[in-house]
């Protein structure tokens, strides 16, 4: 391949004067991998293999793009103008169980960085260890939840003996992708906004110095909100300190300085949208008012990230949560954040204004991907969750209900059954804290919905002597929460169930992770019987498939699958999200397994396939 092919232009005080000059710099080796330079400090000024630079990147997380379309992404974050990619790592896919380790499909992150090398990117990696991200726990693992009394995010022994482990295993596929290595990451964060959080900065040396165990040497660096307290407690002395915004740049650069002077000035998340929680509007910025604030950004001189560049999606169970004290915010399953590259990877208004911004050219060699528009769908099959249990689950028993956590369980739903029985009269099923969505059925009925921080069920039971019932309690984890001081939320019925004061003991309880429906009975598809339920169809494609979008009219809550590909959930009664991204190499010629996850109710079991998202 050409050495042009690799290159990558910068731009606004990079140092180089032309072609030739950055074609010399970046060298090829023999084996024809990209060598890229070395980034440093001095003063107020970045500087690569010792001419001044300046850090133009955007946002792309590898973990919420199917890895088919890493590549274009990449392509076009370059186009725009752009000279570096950031993205975080996330500890809880990577060690999704204790000691086992998955750095292959999606979670590939060595491929990743590889691509951006080879097309001339330069990388920001933060691999936390925990994220934010409106992800779930803020990219930590949720068996740590299950270890009571352990601090999380601070120098507890234990929970650093835990990130230390899972660091040798990422720190040792990420060091030969250094800067100094001949590779192309170029910065390292330590931590993340930590200081809106803790001030604990043993714990962020404690970081640092595994950082260094394990053969990190390129720069490193942190990254806070301009509050003082918030530098105060997120940063370290003889690290880059930098700031987040998405708007006054001068300001907030302003409040930096006073803190800490005499360093370069970065932004390392300048916010071009917000993401979105359910029962919310839909987020949008103008592209105007992004163009803007990136025009006061680029006249400070600074370095920046742009976050996001190009959001993605929540694919599966895998979305965060907020938590204001009073109310529970899941997010939703787009990721698209009014980011420069949509969620499907289009460019949009704002990318061209950006690219415009920058002075990079018209693109020629990226371009939006082709839609489809499949039509409708008739599911035609359906299996009952609640007497399917133990088809997806084993069988868990124990007097009093457990958490997902205590379970081993991290995403999904779970099951709670057991027998009542009489007498007692006029009893109020009291569940107390649920986390987050509880359905509850009575001798196979629905009785009544709990939702956390929303609605309370209202059941009262009477059995009389000798008579029994059938109590099943369907828990869905909508996503841990992700910032701020409620991490600490674990999942499932926090504190029993209760029959008036009463403690109810004896439990069965199943782990619905739906993960794999092979041992589900198919019958023909009926009527909504008020009971949670799978439906399946086929989508024929004919010809090369392309990416759609899935909607589902009739439908109320649930989650969906695509040739065994979770893509996500639906919430339509909750909004603002109507439609689910389905990336075309998820589907294949000829006929496409769809099944769909409903608890809440339906009308005809018919869903279509548009060429075009509805995100509210």
């Amino acid at each position: 391949m050409p050495a042009q092919d690799f290159l990558v232009a910068i731009r606004d005080g990079s140092g180089y004067n032309d072609m030739q000059e950055m074609r010399k710099h970046m060298k090829q080796e023999e084996k024809g991998v990209l060598v890229m330079g070395v980034l440093t400090t001095e003063g107020t000024q970045f500087h690569m293999d010792g001419k001044p630079f300046r850090i133009i990147s955007g946002a792309m997380h590898y973990f919420r793009i199917v890895p088919e379309y890493w590549e274009d992404r990449l392509r076009k974050l370059k186009a725009c103008g752009f000279n570096t990619v950031e993205t975080y790592t996330c500890w809880n896919l990577h060690e999704r169980r204790e000691g086992e380790f998955d750095f292959s499909g999606m979670l590939d992150i060595v491929a990743y960085i590889r691509i951006a090398q080879k097309l001339g990117l330069y990388v920001i990696l933060r691999p936390g260890p925990y994220i934010c991200g409106e992800w779930d726990l803020g990219g930590l693992p949720s068996w740590l939840l299950r270890e009571p009394g352990m601090g999380l995010r601070c120098r507890d022994a234990e929970f650093l003996r835990k990130v230390r482990r899972y660091y040798r295993e990422l720190l040792s596929r990420i060091r030969p992708l250094l800067c100094t290595n001949g590779g192309n990451i170029i910065m390292m964060q330590v931590e993340n906004e930590y200081g809106s959080y803790g001030n604990d900065r043993d714990y962020l040396l404690e970081i640092e110095r595994i950082y260094r165990e394990n053969g990190i040497d390129c720069l490193l660096f942190t990254s806070d909100g301009s509050n003082d307290w918030m530098l105060s407690g997120g940063s370290l002395p003889h690290l880059l300190t930098t700031v987040n915004f998405g708007s006054r740049p001068e300001v907030n650069f302003r409040e930096l300085e006073k803190f800490k002077a005499g360093q370069p000035r970065m932004c390392t998340e300048f916010w071009s949208g917000w993401f979105d929680h359910w029962y919310e509007d839909h987020h949008t910025r103008s592209p105007e008012e992004i163009a803007e604030n990136l025009l006061e950004l680029q006249r400070s001189g600074a370095s920046y990230n742009f976050y996001m560049f190009h959001g993605g999606t929540n694919f599966g169970f895998c979305n965060g949560a907020n938590h204001t004290g009073t109310e529970y915010q899941p997010t939703v399953t787009s990721y698209d954040y009014c980011a420069p590259l949509s969620e499907c990877g289009d460019m949009t208004p704002t990318y061209h204004k950006i690219r415009k911004i920058l002075g990079a050219p018209e693109p020629e060699d990226v371009h939006n991907l082709p839609k489809a528009a499949y039509g409708e769908v008739r599911l035609t099959q359906s299996a009952p969750l609640l007497p399917q249990a133990a088809a997806l689950a084993e069988k868990q028993s124990a007097a009093q209900t457990k958490t997902m956590e205590q379970l081993g369980q991290d995403f999904g739903y779970t099951l709670y059954a057991t027998t009542l029985r009489g007498p007692f009269t006029a009893l109020p099923l009291e569940l107390g804290r649920v986390h987050d969505r509880a359905l509850v059925y009575v001798d196979g009925k629905q009785a009544g919905i709990w939702e956390r921080s929303r609605k309370k069920g209202n059941v009262v039971l009477s059995l009389a002597v000798g008579e029994t019932a059938r109590l099943e309690i369907l828990v869905e984890n909508l996503g841990r929460v992700n910032y701020g001081s409620k991490l600490l939320d674990c999942k499932g019925l926090l504190d029993g169930v209760r029959l008036g004061s009463q403690f109810h003991f004896g439990w069965d309880m199943y782990c619905l992770t739906m993960e794999n429906m092979s041992g589900l009975a198919w019958q023909p598809a009926e009527a909504w019987n008020g009971l949670p339920q799978f439906l399946r169809g086929s989508l024929h494609i004919e010809g090369t498939p392309r990416d759609t979008f899935l909607r589902l009219p009739e439908f109320s809550k649930g989650f969906c699958m695509v040739n065994g590909f979770h893509i996500g959930r639906y919430w339509n009664t909750a909004g603002p999200q109507k439609t689910l991204y389905v990336p075309a190499p998820l589907l294949k010629q000829g006929d496409n397994e769809i099944i769909v996850f409903e608890t809440d109710g339906f009308g005809e079991p018919v869903i279509c396939f548009e060429e075009a998202p509805d995100l509210g």
